[in-house]
């Protein structure tokens, strides 16, 4: 398995720990607000990354947290007069459910802030003996000077730029030092700590989480993959990098993994820009694996411009997948094809290659399609076929629906109510032999655009 490792700016060969076992961290996301496409993304691409580390027979840890205690989160909290477990557990549950939708795996643990202060507040209390933490008139700072390494991860070196992402404050050593606990203010939650009440800096969050959740039995708590947005890099993972770093003695992650942004009309996705496209309205339009297979077909590295041409075009490459499987369903399967469960290992194992991923689901298709055009009753290949597509299911996906279903999406519960009462209309009067008046109902339903095929399995149907 080759990864591209942001820290070193150059791919290489993933080489794990402990063998063959993976310990995977990614930051999750503060929740305030619906998910975005950016959430989206970066779910789905690390989705995708333990997917392919499961199938390369890895034992998999995957932990992904929920920001619950946030600047943003108590502007919340006090714009809508609700508690802050109202407003949190509101957008946990409809993260994931969005995330469901578009088949993201659950993480194997996915802690909450909240509910990891002790070990942030003895984190804090390390760093405050080490030297390495001090306090001002506000909170507790990390003391950038005592870090050698500082700004390794990021590679940032322009002293301006630096300080552009870090709020002034005249009580700090210097700018580029940032808060790990935030002393209590009128109204806003505050949590008990010997050093003084108050909340954890956002970036503590995540370091103390890995030390409690992925430390071996000895204590050491550096993982395998640290993974998130690319827009984390810079503050965020720059932060946890260090602040681990002085409190273990060892860097915090082996390897480190960012998505790119996704961009609408060219610009970063941003609530600040006003241009966010939350995720529960393209659910509304399209099919979670439409969206998810959309979200895909860029590799992961590079930033994606989101716009409708480019993800109908994506919906038609994954239409030839179920018109595939619609061909040959209902079908038993046997196994998957082993050069091509080859091919499609060999690509998403050289940095998850999607395009040559993609390019060879495509041959597969074109070539099976043939094969069945030369002999429609092949039902060795069909079979075969069908194991090739749930090993798509598998590592993508995509693709497990049934194939009729899928192109029923976005016809309203009414009409489907409406079609179905016709086709049972149409059922009986065939099953009495009138078919002059069966005729005329499958002539109604293609006005309808609707198509009708009659199976074993009963008459099925779609949407032209």
């Amino acid at each position: 398995m080759n990864i591209y490792d942001s820290q070193k700016r150059e791919k290489v060969q993933f080489l794990p720990i402990a063998k063959n076992e993976v310990k995977i961290y990614v930051c999750g996301a503060t929740v305030y607000d619906d998910a975005h496409l950016g959430h989206a993304r970066s779910s789905i691409v690390f989705d995708l990354l333990r997917r392919v580390f499961v199938n390369l027979n890895y034992k998999v840890t995957f932990v992904k947290n929920f920001t619950d205690i946030d600047d943003k989160i108590i502007l919340k909290m006090q714009s809508e007069n609700k508690s802050l477990e109202e407003i949190t557990n509101f957008y946990i549950d409809s993260y994931k459910s969005d995330m469901h939708k578009l088949n993201v795996l659950d993480a194997d643990i996915e802690p909450k802030a909240t509910e990891n202060l002790d070990n942030m507040i003895e984190m804090i209390q390390n760093l405050l003996d080490n030297g390495v933490g001090y306090g001002t008139r506000d909170g507790i700072y990390f003391d950038t000077s005592k870090d050698e390494k500082y700004l390794t991860l990021s590679g940032r070196s322009d002293e301006y730029e630096t300080q552009a992402r870090v709020c002034e404050n005249i009580d700090k050593k210097n700018q580029k030092d940032f808060v790990l606990w935030k002393f209590s203010k009128d109204g806003e939650p505050s949590y008990k700590a010997d050093f003084g009440d108050g909340r954890p800096g956002w970036h503590i969050e995540c370091s103390a989480m890995i030390k409690k959740h992925l430390a071996t039995k000895n204590g050491d708590y550096q993982i395998d993959i640290h993974g998130g947005g690319m827009d984390l890099l810079f503050p965020h993972h720059e932060n946890e990098s260090a602040q681990s770093r002085c409190d273990s003695g060892v860097e915090l992650a082996k390897y480190w993994m960012h998505n790119g942004f996704v961009n609408i009309n060219g610009e970063k996705m941003s609530k600040s820009l006003r241009n966010s496209f939350f995720v529960k309205d393209a659910l509304k339009i399209y099919n979670g694996e439409v969206l998810r297979f959309y979200l895909l077909s860029t590799h992961y590295r590079a930033n994606m411009n989101f716009n409708e041409e480019d993800l109908l075009n994506s919906k038609k490459r994954l239409d030839k997948i179920y018109r595939l499987k619609k061909r040959i369903y209902p079908s038993g399967k046997s196994v998957v094809n082993k050069n091509f469960r080859k091919l499609i290992m060999e690509s998403l194992s050289d940095d998850l290659n999607i395009s040559k991923t993609l390019a060879s689901i495509d041959e597969m298709i074109s070539k099976t399609n043939d094969e069945l055009d030369s002999n429609p009753k092949n039902k060795g290949l069909k079979k075969e076929t069908m194991a090739n597509i749930d090993f798509i299911q598998n590592i993508l996906a995509v693709g497990g629906h049934n194939p009729y279903e899928y192109f029923q999406f976005g016809i309203d519960e009414n009409e489907k109510d409406k079609i179905e009462n016709l086709i049972t209309a149409r059922n009986e009067f065939k099953k009495d032999k009138n078919f002059a008046q069966s005729d005329k109902i499958r002539d109604e339903l293609e006005k309808l655009d609707i198509k009708i095929m009659d199976t074993a399995e009963g008459t099925l149907w779609e949407k032209i």
